[in-house]
């Protein structure tokens, strides 16, 4: 009996038998006939001469067989560390989500100092080059195989791992995202889904602000320390903050700060003892660093929690344990993955902020916007201090 190979390109062999010379063929079976004497034209066919009829019929599975080409989108990337002269305006390849995973088309993407944190090699992305942004809002315009909960759009928002939301789109573990309510914008979402989270964690759970407390926060009128302040104050605590300009001072004060500080024109901890008639403040929230670490620790009451959960005037220096005796203080450097770590925790933590935002409890201030692919600029304003409140990237 003699020998068929079949090659059809972009199809996949699904039967091969010998039938009737009468029998009726649609337009999707390919015959071999009379193979010694005829051609067979646009086929890839090698065989041996055989006595009968043979019909191979090949169902077409384009979906399968062909290899679809990678989707094409801007996004902004980072090929060495550096200034913000590094990040760059590029096209890269976007697959399709694979099981558990959605793709998403940001509307806003939100702008940290974490960000920057990456980018200068401070914190170890996982790749290079890399794109950053751990905070964005999107649509969900494509769901992985077998995926339920989530589906095509749908608005949700994301912070925290995986980095990547400097793009105009991405494709993220469909486990990290959130829903965002019809009553919140987009981009109020994204300028306070990680912020917010970070100010829940911080007022909620690393140190429970009460009703008679006092709190000193740094860069009160930043986009994290705005919502502490208001959070705070909702709460019930006396709030004190710190700002570089009267500017930023006259929003502190907008945001629940009853005491303000300009740390440029006087001696914060000298206005904190005067404040609080030398008892100290319960706790510090120090998102600066370096500048303000040893002052922070000296503003604390006996047995109160120095919280410091960031550095944007660089790593503090290293503290003896020693300096922590004298009035029994605690010291933690807090992040917000380990507060989100599980699905319930993310579910909760962002339940609260959204439900708080919708209360008017918080009020997101996008006191900044710029184009995605100006992100290099918004960098460099966020560094100097030239900006209040959040940013956020417009794809």
């Amino acid at each position: 009996m003699g020998h068929l190979k079949l090659g059809f390109q972009n199809h996949r062999l699904h039967f091969l038998r010998f039938i009737p010379h009468s029998f009726n063929v649609s337009t999707t079976t390919f015959w071999v006939l009379n193979l010694t004497t005829t051609t067979v034209q646009n086929s890839a066919l090698s065989y041996t001469p055989r006595s009968k009829s043979v019909i191979a019929k090949a169902l077409t599975t384009e979906a399968a067989a062909k290899v679809q080409p990678a989707k094409m989108v801007k996004a902004i990337r980072v090929h060495e560390l550096g200034g913000p002269e590094v990040l760059k305006w590029e096209d890269v390849e976007l697959g399709e989500p694979k099981e558990g995973e959605i793709r998403i088309k940001n509307k806003a993407v939100g702008l940290n100092f974490i960000d920057i944190y990456f980018r200068k090699g401070v914190y170890k992305a996982p790749t290079m080059p890399f794109t950053p942004g751990m905070e964005a809002v999107g649509e969900v315009i494509a769901v992985g195989p077998g995926l339920t909960g989530r589906k095509v759009g749908d608005i949700v928002a994301y912070a925290g791992n995986p980095m990547g939301a400097y793009a105009e789109e991405q494709i993220l573990p469909a486990d990290k995202v959130v829903p965002v309510p019809p009553s919140v914008d987009p981009i109020i979402a994204a300028s306070i889904m990680l912020k917010g989270m970070t100010a829940h964690y911080l007022v909620r759970r690393c140190f429970k602000v009460e009703s008679g407390h006092t709190v000193l926060v740094h860069a009160a009128a930043g986009g994290v320390g705005s919502l502490l302040c208001q959070w705070a104050n909702a709460l019930g605590a006396t709030v004190i903050g710190t700002v570089s300009t009267k500017e930023k001072a006259a929003q502190a004060k907008e945001d629940g700060c009853h005491h303000v500080i300009i740390y440029k024109d006087e001696d914060f901890v000298a206005r904190v003892n005067d404040i609080t008639s030398g008892k100290g403040v319960e706790v510090v929230y120090d998102s600066v660093g370096k500048d303000t670490f040893q002052g922070s620790l000296a503003c604390l009451k006996s047995r109160g929690y120095m919280v410091n959960f960031g550095q944007s005037s660089g790593t503090p220096d290293p503290v003896p344990l020693s300096a922590l005796a004298a009035k029994s203080l605690f010291l933690t450097r807090p992040s917000l993955m380990q507060y989100t770590a599980t699905r319930d925790e993310l579910l909760k933590t962002a339940g609260e902020v959204f439900a708080n935002v919708a209360s008017s409890v918080l009020r997101a201030r996008v006191n900044h916007k710029y184009p995605l692919s100006q992100a290099a600029q918004a960098h460099e304003d966020l560094e100097n201090r030239r900006t209040s409140g959040s940013v956020v990237l417009l794809p």
